[in-house]
């Protein structure tokens, strides 16, 4: 099929910026909304840490069944349909909140928004590709991250904050994130309407036609991965190179939540909001930017190491703010906002490496969905037992721990095999 013809960009601009903030809202629903909830529910750190890390399952296993989006229906279909399934979803917690047994029935519909999170990402990065000719498609990747770290800090900062501030001086945090949630659900009804009117009515955007069973398709490109011939190391490398950040992600909101008297920092939600949820989604977002145009200039084998040690030496700031438990807000801002930058920077690394195993192979998009399956998967487990690691451990002890959980890291780095140049612009 030929490229599309080039179209106005401003049509372009109706929907980019809005699919790409909804798409990253049930991610920071699922990853920090619901830990912060829970945290102030009264939920323990292990059944916290063990529970939101099984909502990753969808993200893992999507690849399995990103061929039925293409054998179903239209893209834009399905996106309108999940937002809609997503905004239910958002009622459903808010609903189910002042209930006894809020705790299994708010899971359940975490689970059902992630698979409905998981299955849209499929679809509107598919009607991306095929909405948008090739000349536009590069020039609107920036702006497809730009609005995704944009709903992170409407997330994890703005959502965040305001569970406070509704919460009040008597603490009423049911009503607080039950507000929080019927405020999402509205969002993702309105914007299941917009997009029903902004999303172009594309004519490739039709179910794919094959004449061999999908299924043993599916299975050719998946045996494809896993016969490369340096897939061990590959695995190793996606499953071990954030087995420290993993951990930490777990339990930096209820330390940061928890009282002095037991190791934590005792700030409030507002507070969070602010420090963790936009000043350090600020400096996550440079990180990553600055790393991304070092990799251009110089290549990815050599600016490895760099990367390796801004993912891991800024945790120690986590072993200073759990010995000394400061009370400067500014200083434990700065620290934030340090161990940020440098997993944003870090970070970049294992996004480049993703893009250079994709590009070995003829089934680039596929390869690289599995390579976002083991990210999610290195992700899910280490956090699973985060929680009860750190009940047995204090937070001092634990934060020394994912400070040790580097040298795996490191090992699964030093095996690796890097194109030379990789990454790098060439002049």
């Amino acid at each position: 099929m030929t490229d599309l013809p080039d179209s106005p960009p401003s049509r372009a601009w109706r929907w980019i910026p809005t699919l790409y903030f909804a798409q990253g809202l049930p991610n920071v629903a699922v990853a920090t909304l619901a830990v912060v909830m829970y945290k102030n529910l009264g939920i323990s750190n292990t059944d916290v840490a063990l529970y939101t890390s099984w909502l990753y399952l969808p993200w893992v296993i999507k690849p399995l069944w990103s061929p039925f989006v293409e054998l179903r229906g239209s893209k834009r279909g399905w996106i309108i349909a999940l937002q809609f399934v997503v905004g239910a979803g958002m009622a459903l917690i808010a609903f189910t909140l002042p209930t006894t047994f809020f705790f299994q029935a708010t899971l359940a519909v975490f689970w059902l928004i992630a698979f409905s999170s998981a299955t849209h990402d499929i679809a509107a990065d598919g009607f991306y590709l095929i909405a948008l000719p090739k000349s536009q498609q590069a020039a609107f990747v920036g702006v497809r991250s730009t609005f995704f770290r944009i709903s992170m800090i409407a997330g994890q900062g703005g959502l965040v904050f305001l569970a406070g501030w509704w919460a009040g001086e008597d603490e009423n945090f049911v009503a607080a994130w039950a507000m929080v949630f019927g405020l999402l659900a509205a969002v993702f009804l309105l914007a299941a309407w917009y997009h029903g009117w902004a999303l172009p009515r594309v004519a490739n955007d039709q179910p794919s036609k094959v004449s061999e069973s999908p299924w043993a398709g599916w299975w050719t490109v998946f045996k494809a991965f896993f016969q490369n011939r340096d897939i061990v190391t590959i695995l190793g490398f996606l499953l071990l190179f954030r087995i420290a950040e993993a951990q930490l992600l777990k339990l930096v909101i209820p330390f940061m939540l928890d009282e002095r008297a037991i190791g934590g920092l005792a700030l409030s939600n507002k507070q969070i909001g602010i420090f963790y949820g936009t000043y350090g989604v600020i400096a996550l977002t440079i990180g990553g930017l600055v790393g991304g145009w070092l990799v251009s200039r110089h290549g990815l084998r050599r600016m490895l190491w760099w990367m390796v040690a801004a993912m891991h030496v800024p945790n120690l700031v986590f072993v200073g703010l759990a010995i000394y438990q400061p009370t400067s807000l500014s200083m434990i801002g700065g620290a934030i906002v340090a161990e940020q930058l440098g997993y944003g920077f870090g970070f970049t690394a294992y996004m480049v490496y993703m893009m250079m195993v994709a590009a070995d192979g003829p089934h680039k998009t596929a390869h690289y969905a599995i390579c976002t399956g083991f990210m999610a998967l290195g992700i899910m487990l280490p956090g699973m037992v985060a929680g009860w690691i750190q009940e047995q451990l204090g937070y001092q002890n634990f934060f020394l721990w994912v400070v040790a959980c580097a040298i795996p890291s490191i090992a699964a780095c030093a095996f690796i095999k890097i194109h030379t140049d990789f990454g790098r612009k060439e002049n």
